[in-house]
């Protein structure tokens, strides 16, 4: 028996972070009648008089999975059971896509199986790759299928690991490699979606699952990763659109890149604020935030200035729109002046409303690739605090602010005696940064107002920016994009004022 390819996971790996908290579901969602949490576990269960008509399915909400690890302990009474994984979610707890297949007899733990989908595709003890054309090829063989069954432990505990690294995919029981299978089949494979534990339908069956562990892999294939993350809602209708505005951004992006058969980019979106997922940030080559700053800026708060500023110093690169170019200056400015080159410090810049006038771009640089010299009025700040010298800062996109926007009267974001004095000025309102040690930021001040993606320029400015903040290179012509008119209105925030609830001693019909 070859046991080729098997590679033991370290329990001590620090890369690993436990999704499951030992105590209750929250970050998971199924049906309460068939899921609990007991004694550190998570426990699936069907009765004679509890029965499931379909399979259903424990849902892990705070992500989606790509290329990663997966390590968890499993106990199986009766019948099947699986973890599903980059798999599309049905609604109801339907889940379809490829599992981690285990089962109470001795013929499916360890295979790949595609739920609602192709079937069985890899058995134990295969190396099978799926051709563009669906044809299976097998490999060199992993060994007997009933001798690897002899390392599983029947009614007992087992540890299962999932490596998905692009198009391989492999499943390992107790430390054994038990199948391995390439998916090349572009139009039926998946190279991201849900995770989640099933409880399979049929005769009853307990299944339990206990530290449940996650590690993020960088994308296999030269991809590089997106993380974009929108901010909670404020201000009024149609402004700091935060959600709305990451997603139309997000669907640009995937337009864009969805043509090849491995995208170049792939975007993770995580809105109302920091991402839930405690990996999220884990292999992304660029994180985006579009949210309000200052002391409400997401990366202030608790440890998160640190967590990123280790990124920045893997070489991830850094981006920000709008409010969230603000950081206090002591909590924040010197983060940012490293990861961007530059930020809105109060009390020396100033956030007015104006229409760009005299308009320029930076010629040559590759954000700037197939954009025009465009108009929006927007809240467009400037006099931004960027570093000193500017070594490696490229003036993105300037203008020249209309005299009465340095008229207003001195305060921590309207004026200064500074930019007073500085009227006729051209100011910078976006820029790029290429840091010395490696990784990219970029900054720009305008998208107070979600209508300013109307504009296609603009946007195009926005998507070169965020693929040339990833690490990629930006395409001769630029990031092209097509709105339809819902795409304008889709996933804006709810910013009705809700009806405050009567008093309890109201008196009925008043």
């Amino acid at each position: 028996m070859s046991g080729g390819g098997v590679v033991a996971a370290d329990p001590g790996d620090a890369a690993f972070v436990p999704i499951f908290d030992g105590k209750t579901l929250d970050g998971w969602e199924g049906k309460p009648e068939f899921w609990r949490v007991e004694d550190g576990t998570i426990i699936g269960e069907t009765t004679a008089e509890k029965p499931t008509k379909g399979n259903t399915f424990l849902v892990w909400r705070q992500g989606l999975l790509d290329d990663f690890e997966l390590t968890l302990q499993y106990r199986l009474t009766g019948g099947n059971s699986g973890i599903q994984y980059r798999s599309r979610d049905f609604g109801d707890f339907v889940v379809g896509g490829y599992q981690a297949d285990f089962e109470s007899g001795t013929k499916f733990s360890g295979i790949l199986y595609e739920e609602r989908g192709r079937g069985i595709l890899c058995l134990r003890g295969q190396r099978v790759t799926i051709g563009a054309d669906g044809e299976k090829r097998p490999g060199e063989p992993i060994g007997d299928a009933a001798k690897l069954q002899e390392g599983i432990r029947l009614g007992d505990w087992n540890d299962y690991r999932i490596v998905a690294k692009g198009p391989r995919l492999q499943h390992f029981i107790n430390g054994q490699l038990m199948s391995e299978t390439t998916d090349d089949q572009v139009d039926k494979r998946s190279l991201e979606g849900v995770l989640a534990l099933q409880v399979h339908a049929g005769p009853p069956m307990k299944v339990e699952f206990k530290d449940i562990r996650l590690k993020r892999l960088k994308l296999a294939d030269g991809r590089k990763k997106l993380v974009m993350v929108a901010g909670r809602p404020s201000h009024g209708p149609g402004q700091h659109e935060h959600r709305a505005g990451v997603m139309l951004l997000e669907k640009c992006l995937d337009g864009f890149t969805a043509p090849h058969a491995m995208p170049e980019l792939v975007t993770a979106v995580h809105t109302g604020g920091w991402p839930a997922d405690p990996t999220a940030f884990d292999n992304a080559d660029a994180i985006f935030f579009f949210a309000d700053g200052g002391n409400g800026h997401p990366v202030v708060q608790s440890n998160r200035l640190a967590q990123i500023d280790a990124l920045a110093k893997r070489g991830v690169g850094v981006a920000c729109l709008h409010y969230a170019v603000e950081v206090p200056k002591e909590k924040g400015g010197p983060e940012f002046l490293d990861w961007t080159g530059g930020y809105f410090e109060t009390h020396w810049s100033v956030n007015p409303h104006w229409m760009l006038a005299q308009t320029r771009l930076a010629e040559g640089h590759p954000i700037c690739r197939g954009v025009k010299p465009f108009e929006i009025n927007d809240e467009w700040y400037y006099h931004m605090r960027f570093r000193e010298p500017k070594t490696g800062l490229t003036d993105i996109l300037t203008a020249v602010p209309p005299d009465a926007t340095r008229e207003r009267p001195d305060g921590p974001h309207s004026n200064n005696p500074t930019v007073r004095g500085n009227k006729g000025s051209r100011e910078v309102l976006a820029w790029a940064y290429e840091r010395p040690a490696g990784g990219r930021g970029f900054g720009c001040t305008g998208a107070h107002f979600h209508a300013s993606w109307e504009n296609e320029d603009f946007r195009r400015l926005m998507l070169n920016a965020l693929m040339w903040t990833s690490g990629l290179e930006v395409p001769e012509g630029g990031v092209p994009s097509m709105l339809a008119a819902e795409d304008l209105t889709a996933n804006l925030d709810d910013k009705t004022p809700k009806p405050k609830p009567a008093p309890a001693n109201a008196a009925a019909g008043t």
